[in-house]
């Protein structure tokens, strides 16, 4: 199958945090984000562990709400998604609207934290920020994907 830049929708990773889960929203979330034109490429359902979550947000190590991300993180299954349409990065983010969800409600009362976040932490979902944070989170879940991205990791 040959790929040409203009046939290939762009793709985000979309996570459903444990509280969407476990709150039930798993529905009513997929079925806002086809209703917005996207496509569900890939799903699993992850475990997060410590090490795999650390990992995961490395970026975000060094700051003050790490360690309680992590155990919000590790404490139940998240529904890890590859999205698919033009402009799904962006587009996801919008959809999901602000990580306060305490601000969404009021601001963005259609989005999907409004819906179902409780405050910038359990905020229910996730989104890559740009292309490449969409080239390394696909990539983190879905191996398999990861073909045609080049990615340069810093293995210890």
């Amino acid at each position: 199958s040959s790929t040409h830049g203009n046939i290939e929708k762009e793709k985000t990773l979309a996570i459903i945090k444990p509280d969407g889960l476990l709150g039930n929203y798993t529905d009513d979330i997929k079925r806002t984000i086809l209703e917005y034109g996207f496509r569900i490429f890939k799903e699993k359902t992850v475990q997060f562990d410590e090490a795999t979550l650390k990992r995961f947000y490395a970026e975000h190590s060094s700051k003050s709400f790490f360690s309680s991300l992590t155990k919000y993180m590790t404490s139940g299954p998240v529904l890890v998604m590859v999205l698919e349409k033009d402009n799904a990065i962006a587009d996801w983010r919008a959809l999901m609207g602000p990580t306060d969800s305490s601000k969404a409600k009021i601001t963005h009362p259609h989005s999907v934290r409004a819906m179902c976040g409780l405050d910038t932490q359990k905020n229910c979902v996730h989104g890559s920020d740009s292309t490449k944070s969409a080239e390394r989170e696909i990539s983190f879940f879905f191996r398999e994907l990861s073909a045609d991205i080049i990615t340069e990791h810093d293995e210890l």
